[in-house]
């Protein structure tokens, strides 16, 4: 007996060791890649010596003497914190995932390769401006700096001490300009429009015809929904925003596609969804908010500025803060400004200088259209000639697999996007049917080998993106600002302003195409000149408005003007739930001669009123539910209609409102089509509201009309959050349903416990809805409720004070796991807090606590 305890003794020593020695290996691994933030460093590649100093949150402040230097430590300090994340954005945008995962990435690879981003990055460089690539290649040879102090992946981030185990052969490579220039190309893809409500409305007319479709994609309601711009004609060829009121008019006619194409636009249709798995959540529904307030209506006598982008939440955010200023500006060196950049990117995306702030949303403008082609072999028919198409025959490389061979094809159209599964292959039973409005000659025209989608989209043309970033950034007037908007080309963004002189404005950017006869709603013949785009939109024809009298300007991806404009813009924006509640709070704000504080703008920007409960709870009180969801019902009563993380209401409500468009179209519609709780569907039900008996009132088992289909998805409701928070509703909180994963988007996605929980973070609770103005949205087609959009960061700027400004990020500044700053902004941001935003040289060295010095090597 004495023998086997002292066995089981040294069993058990040898396993403690075992934990302590794979515990300790595990943290000296973890922290090899920490970056060394204090004292000095010899950085080959400097002019002159620069300052980096670090908050308490790990928010650098980069000082330089030359604009060179500045964005030489832009790359270094990036690169710091960042890293592998910024590898492996290019290895999305180049096609080159599989390189770093395997064959479970040749799919995305071969979508990445068909679009070409970087092939069109690559055009792009040579024609930006001088100063543009002189910033690309200082911030390139600042990356190569730490590249070069740090070789090999352990030293440079966790991440490839995992990889490694799979992927022993990885090697990293040196940073080129057009690494960073391609991450646009991203930005652009997740913020482009409707090239897929194209495809849906397509495979959805084809299933249950033309009207119906319409059903849900309902007209913009401008009668409850202001637009953006709220007056204005051009005039003269230039948007003059005195020149009328909007006025509400009829839509454009639809153009349905016919059943002979359901292949190709299939395929076109996984492809897309086939890049939310590296790129997040997307669509006209995630958008964002901001909003600007002149002096007139504020405590501070000054204009504030607020903006909360909505993306897909990831690990570590997509935004990193930082500030980039010159020592003594000049015209050599003018830039002296802080706010939001990209890993990877030169510049600051949104934020402020000493002189202007700015803020973004999407804009949605409809730049990309689905070209149905008509091919023989490897040429397309256009105005009844064969034209060759243009081959790219490339490579896909595998890790610890064979290469793939990838033929890319293009028409004049672009990409042909459908090439891409196998199983999609456009087959000629027949030609598509004519939609209303179109040649019925169309159904004469001669078969080919097949059919095949084109993507022509305005993001594949070499743009100046870049150039409106650099000009942003050291703009210091109004007119400056404009001069800027005018080369951000895409992604088209809303762009409010506001000066330190009192002005504030608003501007729609963008390169957004001219077409002739058709909307752009659904795809469209490419044999034929009549679809052909004609031009872009005149920049000094988009609506902008400067100084309005109502004092205050408002976005949340709502539509830009009323359709009194006379170029087409979109019919597939956000639908103005966020834009309205927003204008709403403002006006009440201003009401008997009120004034909006910065803290009034914070509150705006956590408020989470539910619109969708505020139209259908009434339709749902008198119905004969089970005693159960009676019980549960009750919660309403009272109810503010906030959809708080402690809110009871809340939890019953959204569940009731998953259960009915699950029941209403579930799996009736595409893969992924409506897969969120946005305000589309907000208008939808609203609309068949008051038409109880459309045939889209039914449910898989058979329930038919209005009523029945609501007192289901009570009922359905009632025994879900049951199940799920127990059997007292007055305990029920909508954030135990309501939660967020902030998931690495490579590693904490492998589906191996230990190492997503290395990497990732939560679940938290979290409140706010799809289409609030909190906008935590979430999949109705899920199993559960949780978050796949956030406020991806929030900030208000003070033009008061610019020290005073506030600001958060989603996680923390580092992308190193276990680093201090790797999430600590995170509980803040569920909170709805925020940290101090300092930008002068004494407001940052009050708030100091680490500086690091890089002098020339």
């Amino acid at each position: 007996m004495r023998t086997a305890g002292k066995v089981l003794g040294v069993i058990g020593i040898v396993m403690l060791l075992l934990v302590v020695g794979v515990t300790t290996w595990l943290v000296l691994q973890v922290r090899a890649s920490f970056p060394q933030t204090g004292g000095a460093l010899s950085v080959p590649g400097l002019a002159s010596p620069v300052q980096v100093v670090r908050d308490n949150w790990g928010v650098p402040q980069i000082y330089a003497e030359t604009s060179a230097d500045l964005y030489f430590a832009q790359g270094f300090v990036h690169s710091q914190d960042r890293f592998w994340e910024m590898d492996f954005r290019r290895h999305i945008t180049s096609g080159r995932l599989s390189e770093m995962f395997g064959e479970g990435q040749v799919k995305t690879d071969k979508v990445l390769r068909t679009m070409g981003w970087r092939r069109v990055a690559e055009r792009e460089f040579p024609n930006l401006l001088p100063e543009s690539r002189a910033n690309l290649e200082a911030y390139t040879r600042g990356v190569n700096a730490y590249l070069g102090e740090r070789p090999g992946g352990a030293k440079l981030s966790f991440e490839y001490v995992v990889l490694g185990l799979t992927n022993p052969d990885y090697v990293v490579e040196q940073w080129d300009p057009i690494d960073s220039l391609a991450w646009l190309k991203a930005l652009a893809y997740d913020l482009r429009g409707n090239d897929s409500d194209e495809t849906s409305r397509a495979l959805i007319s084809e299933k249950f015809g033309f009207p119906q479709t319409e059903v849900l994609y309902p007209a913009y309601p401008f009668d409850r929904h202001k637009p953006i711009v709220m007056a204005g004609e051009v005039v003269n060829g230039k948007f003059d925003q005195n020149a009328g009121p909007t006025t509400v008019a009829a839509q454009a006619a639809a153009l349905p596609r016919g059943p002979a194409v359901t292949a190709a636009f299939t395929a076109v249709n996984a492809a897309y969804r086939q890049l939310e798995t590296v790129l997040g959540k997307s669509g006209a529904e995630i958008g964002s908010n901001n909003w600007v307030v002149s002096g007139q209506n504020t405590t501070t006598g000054k204009a504030l500025l607020a903006n909360d982008p909505h993306l897909a939440p990831m690990m570590p955010s997509i935004w990193y803060q930082m500030g980039l200023h010159c020592v003594k500006l000049s015209d050599s060196c003018p830039y002296d400004v802080t706010g939001f950049t990209f890993g990877g990117m030169p510049g600051v995306f949104s934020g402020h200088n000493q002189d202007i702030a700015w803020g973004i949303t999407n804009t949605g403008p409809d730049v990309v259209d689905q070209y149905l082609e008509k091919l023989r072999g490897d040429t397309a028919i256009y105005d009844g000639k064969p034209e060759p198409l243009r081959i790219l025959n490339t490579v896909i490389k595998v890790a610890g697999g064979a290469d793939v061979p990838l033929k890319v094809r293009e028409s004049r159209h672009g990409p042909i996007m459908s090439d891409v599964y196998d199983e999609a292959e456009a087959t000629a039973v027949s030609a598509p049917v004519p939609a209303p409005g179109q040649d019925p000659a169309l159904a004469k025209e001669p078969r080919g080998d097949g059919y095949a989608v084109a993507m022509r989209w305005t993001a594949l043309n070499p743009g100046t993106t870049f150039d409106a970033i650099t000009l942003l950034n050291k703009a210091r007037t109004y007119e400056e600002f404009r001069r800027a908007a005018d080369v951000f080309v895409v992604p088209a963004q809303n762009l409010v302003f506001a000066d330190s002189e009192g002005n504030i404005a608003y501007q729609t950017p963008g390169e957004i195409p001219i077409r002739k006869g058709y909307d752009g709603r659904y795809p469209v013949p490419g044999w034929t000149s009549d679809y052909d785009w004609t031009g872009y939109i005149p920049f000094e024809a988009l609506p902008a408005v400067k100084n309005p009298e109502s004092g205050w300007i408002a976005t949340a991806n709502q539509a830009v003007i009323g359709p009194q404009y006379q170029y087409f813009l979109s019919h597939d924006t956000a639908y103005g739930a966020r834009s309205q509640r927003i204008m709403d709070l403002i006006t009440g704000k201003l009401a008997n001669g009120g004034k909006i504080s910065p803290q009034d703008m914070g509150s705006i920007q956590l408020d989470a009123w539910s619109q969708a409960a505020d139209y259908l709870l009434p339709y749902l009180g008198s119905l004969p539910v089970s005693s159960q969801a009676a019980q549960s019902r009750a919660l309403f009563q009272g109810w503010d209609l906030q959809q708080s993380m402690y809110s009871a209401p809340a939890a019953y409500f959204n569940a009731v409102w998953k259960s009915l468009l699950k029941n209403m179209f579930g799996d009736r519609l595409p893969a992924g089509e409506g897969a969120n709780s946005g305000d589309r569907w907000f208008e939808v039900v609203r609309n068949l509201l008051q038409d109880p008996d459309n045939a889209w009132w039914q449910t898989s088992d058979g329930a038919k009309g209005r009523d029945a289909v609501l007192t289901e998805s009570l009922n359905e409701a009632d025994v879900l959050v049951r199940g799920l928070l127990g059997n007292d509703p007055e305990k029920w909180r909508w954030g135990a349903l309501h939660q967020l994963t902030i998931q690495n988007l490579t590693l904490g996605k492998s589906g191996i416990a230990p190492i997503e929980w290395l990497f990732n973070r939560g679940p938290f609770d979290v409140a706010g809805a799809g289409s609030a103005v909190n906008a935590t949205g979430w999949d109705y087609t899920g199993d559960d409720f949780a978050v796949n959009w956030v406020p991806s960061m929030r900030m208000v700027v003070n033009m008061a004070d610019l020290d005073s400004s506030q600001y958060i990020n989603l996680t923390g500044a580092s992308g190193h796991t276990f680093n201090r700053n790797y999430n600590n902004q995170n509980p803040l941001w569920r909170q709805g807090e925020t940290i101090p935003w300092p930008s002068s040289p004494q407001g940052v060295d009050a708030v100091a606590v680490r500086r690091l010095t890089l002098n020339p090597g």
